[in-house]
């Protein structure tokens, strides 16, 4: 795709870019053995920029608008050899269209995980992804910085060099900022606005900005998520043994009349055992006594995220919620999570942290 139209025979009166292709950056003018023509007409559209080199020296960049490439408005050409000679020379001008508008819906993504340490979990690995844009903002330190003598260069040429620019401050980011794995999804956006700014200053470097930058999704290893939804599961379930009775009682219903014949048969059975046990002479004392039964196991202890004026605090175990409750710091209104509990909910509604409660009035009417 040419960037000019040749309208007057061997030299060039109208020079202009038109891109179509949506991921060219720079195009330069091919010069196909015609030099320009003193007085020639430059045309910058909205979203472009057009850099003049003069001997391999970056001589002046315009904005959109229409030029006359004449000396009289051209004052760092001025300084230059053979200008005024009307482009007779052997030298060789170039001139480069810079696209500056946004280039969006680029994706970046973590190649490896990221290793964090959790306040809750531990260490733990993360995986992200999302989309972010980019703009050229100078344009003079960008052909100088990245294009170099390229013709044509696409955003493709520069996306994986951004792409990794953004995993490496993403990084750095999540593992300084301390915030839990539960707790990232509502703060993705807070995350994409400090690793933009981290990156900032680089990019300038290259005469680039990053308008945008979001973060589609934190995610945690296959292994781990599959754990994690065994630990919502139990938290739902509750207690164990009382879930562990109502299935048998929902089986023995399905089952109906079956299910009651077996019990009579079990029970015939059973009665079968016992008299053959006592014999002619009544019961015998038994041998030995039974084994015990073990006990069950111990309930697994939950902990607790406090919400204290938007920020989230903890976890506590209940005997430090006991204490808070006791110090004042714990109330009836105060806003607690759990694992496994559906959003958060005020203590009193909670039936393990509502008995902390119990031992204390409650606040008297017109309080």
């Amino acid at each position: 795709m040419g960037i000019f139209d040749f309208l007057t025979g061997e030299f060039i009166d109208v020079i202009h870019w038109v891109d179509d292709t949506r991921d060219t950056m720079v195009s330069r003018f091919q010069r196909e053995g015609h030099e320009i023509k003193y007085g020639a007409k430059l045309t910058v559209r909205e979203g472009q920029a057009a850099v003049f080199v003069h001997e391999g020296q970056l001589a002046d960049v315009f904005t959109p608008g229409l030029y006359m490439l004449e000396t009289n408005n051209m004052p760092l050409m001025t300084t230059l050899q053979h200008w005024d000679h009307g482009f007779k020379s052997p030298f060789k001008s170039e001139i480069y269209y810079v696209n500056t508008t946004r280039f969006n819906d680029l994706k970046w993504g973590t190649k490896n995980p990221i290793i964090c340490r959790d306040p809750e979990f531990g260490p733990v690995r993360l995986r992200a992804f999302g989309t972010y844009s980019v703009r050229v903002v100078d344009p003079a330190k960008f052909l100088t910085e990245i294009v170099g003598t390229d013709g044509e260069f696409t955003m493709d040429e520069i996306s994986f060099q951004i792409r990794n620019i953004i995993v490496q401050e993403f990084s750095r980011t999540v593992a300084r900022s301390g915030i839990p794995v539960l707790d990232m999804a509502a703060n993705t956006r807070e995350l994409g606005k400090l690793v933009a700014k981290e990156i900032e200053g680089q990019l300038a470097e290259y005469g680039l900005a990053l308008p945008e930058l979001y973060i589609e999704n934190i995610s945690l290893p296959p292994s781990v998520e599959q754990v994690m939804d065994k630990r919502s599961a139990m938290g739902v379930i509750g207690n164990l043994n009382e879930y562990m009775q109502f299935q048998t009682a929902e089986a023995m219903g399905r089952e109906g009349a079956g299910a009651a014949a077996l019990q009579t048969g079990l029970g015939a059975g059973i009665g079968m055992q016992m008299a053959a046990g006592a014999g002619p002479w009544g019961a015998q004392p038994a041998a030995s006594k039974p084994a015990p039964m073990a006990p069950p196991a111990p309930p697994v202890e939950h902990v607790w995220h406090v919400a204290v004026d938007g920020n989230t605090t903890g976890p506590f175990s209940k005997a430090a919620m006991g204490r808070k409750a006791t110090d004042g710091a714990l109330t009836r209104e105060t806003l607690v999570w759990t694992a496994g509990q559906d959003g958060w909910k005020k203590a009193e509604d909670v039936r393990e942290l509502a008995q902390l409660f119990t031992i204390l009035p409650p606040p008297p009417p017109g309080a």
